[in-house]
């Protein structure tokens, strides 16, 4: 490559990432996972659209995994500790057992009805088992689901590729037929668990050092931050341990962590996890290629996604949750907000890369499935929760920016007030939020006026509330407490 051929890079790259980004926001506003447009201008780029040839399934394979990396750590420090503490053993277990399960389903159900060879239908269905962490943050982050749904498919999300990455990469190695289950059994737990260990200790002395060490500038918090997370994947990879367990866990720790400039740092972060997911979707829409697809590829694409959706899902979401006391209206939802998306396909660029006989087929029906069950499972994901009644009733806060004063130490809160909420009807002085926290702008059917203490609050209203960071908490805990129980919620013990 020399110089000329870098400048055509950049300006189709370029071009590329504003016409994604831009393509995020009707992704976003209509309710579906950004990876089927990025995934769509792959394809339009590719092979039967403009041209561009990519094929090399090795170089697609490290390209997947890093994305991934990267996504996961996006994941890792964006999800609020909080609700996935009470939730990870569940998270978990789906990831383990639930993994477990499905594959033993969804390969059964494709050697007898589709006629695979046990070997290749256990391949295709351990690739198309894992949800994916893209997928799930970045659709359900904008419905305002219960903390115990949302811990739940972040941590399973996150947790859930370790051991599908074992047993994929096992089986295209022929270590499964060789070593036996019990030795595959065995280098799950241990991938798993050192994976774990590295990831707690990395993140937790990437936050004791981030805490201790002043930097000369506010933009190397966000990089050093990420870099800790990196580390954490090639240190557990490097003993032959699970990255992908290593770089989640460390970026849970760093990210529940009181770190310096962390509304900075979690921007930052947000905009690498983007640029990932673009670069990555973008790149197996250029693997795949519409002209090899045959009638059978999108007969066993739908085929085995129906087992999984409909069969195999819903049977790990019953076995995990048994052991939680969930409700079958929220294992309803969690079995139908188990996303797929670009894990999958990377997945089947194992065994692509590793010349596995059928893989280019394997890899066809997996891009088939994928597109179909991730358009119709997406669409209707809000209507669901609400018939499940999972839709949260409390007030949601986004953290947007932190006030530049160098005096002043104040966040700037975001609240939406959802259906169903006791915040409306609500006066804004009745809030009675604690001082230091004020509501300073309300948004309304696009409009925005300051309010008075008199006026009202309504359903999808839009606050900006300012709170002294030394009163965030407090003013956070007060308006979910509003929201649940109305203008009277405390009235004895905190009335003026």
């Amino acid at each position: 490559m020399d110089v000329h051929d870098l400048d055509r890079y950049l300006l189709v790259g370029a071009a590329v990432l504003i016409l994604a980004v831009l393509a995020v926001r009707l992704s976003v506003s209509i309710g579906l996972p950004s990876l089927l447009v990025y995934l769509g201008l792959g394809l339009m780029l590719g092979s039967s659209g403009l041209g561009i040839e990519f094929a090399d399934a090795d170089l697609a394979h490290a390209l997947g995994f890093g994305g991934l990396v990267l996504i996961l750590a996006e994941g890792g420090l964006t999800t609020k500790w909080e609700h996935v503490r009470p939730n990870l053993g569940y998270g978990l277990l789906l990831a383990t057992l639930g993994s477990a399960i499905s594959v033993v389903v969804v390969a059964t159900g494709a050697h007898l009805f589709l006629g695979l060879e046990w070997e290749l239908a256990i391949l295709l269905a351990a690739v198309l088992t894992p949800t994916d962490a893209a997928a799930v943050f970045s659709v359900l982050r904008t419905v305002p689901l219960k903390s115990s749904v949302t811990g739940t498919l972040e941590a399973e999300s996150g947790l859930n590729d370790a051991p599908i990455v074992v047993l994929v990469v096992a089986i295209s190695a022929g270590d499964v037929a060789d070593k036996g289950v019990g030795y595959l059994v065995g280098l799950v737990v241990f991938e798993l668990v050192v994976g774990a260990l590295f990831g707690v200790g990395i993140g937790w002395f990437g936050a004791w050092l981030l805490r201790r060490v002043a930097l000369p500038a506010s933009g190397l918090y966000p990089l050093v931050v990420i870099a800790f997370t990196v580390l954490a994947y090639g240190a557990a990879a490097a003993v032959h341990a699970s990255g992908f367990a290593a770089v989640y866990v460390a970026a849970l720790v760093l990210g529940s962590a009181d770190l310096p400039h962390r509304t900075a740092t979690r921007s930052f972060i947000e905009g690498v996890g983007w640029l990932a997911q673009i670069g990555l979707f973008v790149m197996l829409g250029l693997l795949a290629s519409p002209d090899e697809l045959q009638w059978w590829h999108v007969w066993h694409g739908i085929v085995v996604g129906a087992i999984l959706t409909f069969v195999a899902r819903p049977l790990t979401v019953m076995a995990c949750a048994v052991w939680f006391g969930r409700s079958p209206r929220e294992q309803l939802f969690v079995g139908w907000a188990g996303l797929r998306g670009a894990v999958p396909i990377v997945l089947a660029t194992i065994p692509l890369s590793a010349g596995v006989a059928g893989s280019r087929d394997l890899f066809n029906v997996v891009f088939v499935a994928v597109v179909i069950y991730t358009l119709l499972q997406a669409a209707p994901l809000a209507q669901l929760a609400a018939a499940c009644g999972v839709l949260s009733d409390a007030a949601r806060d986004v953290e947007v920016e932190a006030a530049p004063l160098e005096r002043v130490s104040a966040d700037l809160l975001q609240i939406r007030v959802p259906h169903g909420s006791r915040l409306a009807g609500v006066e804004v002085g009745e809030l009675r939020l604690p001082v230091g926290a004020s509501v300073t702008l309300v948004v309304r059917d696009e409009k925005t006026f300051v309010p008075h203490r008199t006026d009202r609050i309504a359903i999808h209203d839009d606050l900006l509330i300012v709170a002294e960071r030394s009163v965030r908490e407090q003013t956070e805990s007060r308006l979910r407490e509003v929201g649940r129980h109305g203008r009277l919620a405390g009235w004895g013990r905190d009335a003026p």
